[in-house]
């Protein structure tokens, strides 16, 4: 059955030189294989995140991962001693203070990768969600 094996998250660049060193030197990721046509890093036990090249990149702007993390503020941290930039809201319905929002069931901080795919973080509030 599908829920006893690992997900890998599949994202579209239109530039894979330029993600695979944003994802190697500012997210700390480990490439596991490059291709002409894709890169894969390694994440969490057996995940994975893929780039894949595209034509035309994405024109979403939902969030398209997400990793689910103990500790966001350390996390947002580490990412900004990088150089990512996390995106702030301030808005009615989402405020982040510190690059970081309380969305009711967890702590969510955002960034964009330089091909447009907007990559959030979640610490979850309850442990049974993780």
């Amino acid at each position: 059955m599908l829920a006893e094996h690992p997900l890998d998250v599949m994202l579209l660049a239109t530039d894979l030189a330029v993600a695979k060193n944003f994802y190697e030197e500012k997210v700390g990721l480990q490439m596991l294989l490059e291709n002409e046509d894709f890169l894969s890093f390694k994440c969490g036990g057996t995940s994975r995140l893929v780039i894949t090249r595209s034509t035309t990149g994405t024109q979403e702007t939902q969030t398209k991962a997400c990793w689910r993390v103990d500790d966001i503020a350390a996390e947002v941290a580490e990412l900004r001693r990088r150089g990512v930039e996390i995106v702030e809201y301030d808005e009615p319905e989402l405020t982040t203070s510190d690059g970081v929002a309380d969305v009711g069931f967890a702590l969510a901080a955002w960034f964009n990768d330089p091909c447009r795919n907007n990559i959030g973080l979640l610490q979850f509030k309850s442990e049974g969600l993780n």
